[in-house]
């Protein structure tokens, strides 16, 4: 709900930002965990303008300039890309980053808030559930897309946002660590699920490996391929833009894909406590790995390719270690809203491992036949 107070704190924010037009409104967007989020309308000589208007979680983000550095190039070069190839729609495929009056990447205010202003892409929206096959095409392609556009980005390397994001070794350590110290004394009702994560410790290293021995290459990559990190166009149905650029930095694109298969394919809720209901929907997964091979087989290597089918495996693994060790340690990461939530979650994360296994040879050969 809009309140006054909203209003006036982005009416004094949007005064720090080169944005056009005179205040007319604004209201809260979106339903990220991480970051406020505000559409803020201006009359520019009788015609309304909407601008983003977004803080930057700087506890999750320790240095937002960083971030917004990243997002800068990021957008720029993607932008450059779209106008060369005469993309009509170049404006809409890419978020623009508006500066501060003086020259900024973000505004940094009296209450030790960072805030930063995109434009607004009109005549789109995001889904929270995949509505078809068709639309998980979309959204694969749309990140296979992303990752192309900046296979050749100039300059150094992009800042890690978050260190160690998808270091799965690093996971299955702090795991065993939080098992150790059972601060809450939680570890006993989840020996049996600490005792299947163990049995499957060899998972951990194998993308970690193959990045040591200089086969596995590094990209550009999201970081958070969530469905509702795509916008889709009101009148097509395609997808228009790639969002929620905060933890895009180097990476490999096999922890995008997985994170796609792990996120779309299974029907139910992440934290749903029946994992009778969890289980991996070949199908979704075949309309993930053709969306996404039609737009990245022009830069993936072959070890990309072969390690699809296993990516959502891992990524659905460690997700639940990480939930597993959130429950250990006392529920001090992730949000809770009952009792054993996070325990419930992981559960869920590994039935879905389980369901993978089951069905690993029928996703190797979705991917043979797709990826030719």
């Amino acid at each position: 709900m809009r309140t006054k107070t909203d209003e006036q704190q982005i009416r004094a924010v949007g005064k720090q930002f080169q944005v056009h037009g005179r205040f007319l409104r604004a209201f809260p967007i979106g339903k990220g965990h991480i970051n406020d989020t505000y559409a803020a309308d201006y009359d520019y000589g009788g015609r309304t303008v909407r601008y983003v208007h977004q803080t930057i979680n700087h506890h999750v983000f320790p240095d937002p300039a960083k971030v917004m550095e990243n997002i800068d190039r990021v957008t720029s070069h993607k932008r450059s890309l779209l106008v060369r190839s005469e993309d009509p729609d170049a404006g809409r495929k890419t978020l623009t980053v508006i500066p501060t009056r003086d020259d900024k990447l973000f505004f940094l205010n009296d209450a030790g808030t960072f805030w930063r202003t995109y434009i607004f892409i009109d005549r789109a929206e995001t889904f929270d559930t995949i509505a078809s096959l068709d639309q998980a095409r979309q959204v694969a392609g749309a990140y296979g897309g992303f990752q192309s556009l900046l296979v050749d980005l100039p300059g150094e390397r992009l800042h890690e946002t978050i260190p160690n994001f998808h270091h799965a070794r690093m996971r299955y350590d702090c795991l065993m660590d939080a098992v150790e110290k059972d601060s809450q004394n939680r570890a006993a009702v989840a020996a049996s699920d600490i005792e299947w994560v163990m049995e499957r410790e060899d998972n951990v290293d194998v993308l970690l490996d193959l990045v040591n021995q200089g086969v596995l290459p590094e990209r550009i990559t999201h970081n958070d391929t969530k469905l509702n990190n795509v916008m889709i166009d009101d009148t097509t149905g395609k997808a228009i833009c790639v969002v929620d650029l905060d933890t895009v930095m180097p990476g490999s694109v096999l922890y995008d894909f997985g994170d796609m298969v792990r996120t779309a394919t299974s029907p139910a809720l992440e934290d749903e406590r029946d994992i009778s209901k969890v289980t991996m929907q070949i199908d979704m997964f075949d309309a993930l790995v053709d969306g996404y091979w039609q737009s990245s087989k022009g830069f993936l290597c072959d070890v990309e390719r072969d390690h699809l089918a296993f990516s959502g495996k891992l990524l659905a693994l460690m997700i639940g270690i990480r939930f597993l060790t959130d429950h250990l340690e006392g529920d001090v990461y992730f949000k809770t809203h009952r009792p054993d939530h996070n325990l419930d979650r992981a559960r869920n994360q590994f039935q879905l491992v389980r369901s993978m296994e089951e069905q690993e040879q029928a996703m190797h050969a979705v991917v043979a036949e797709r990826c030719v």
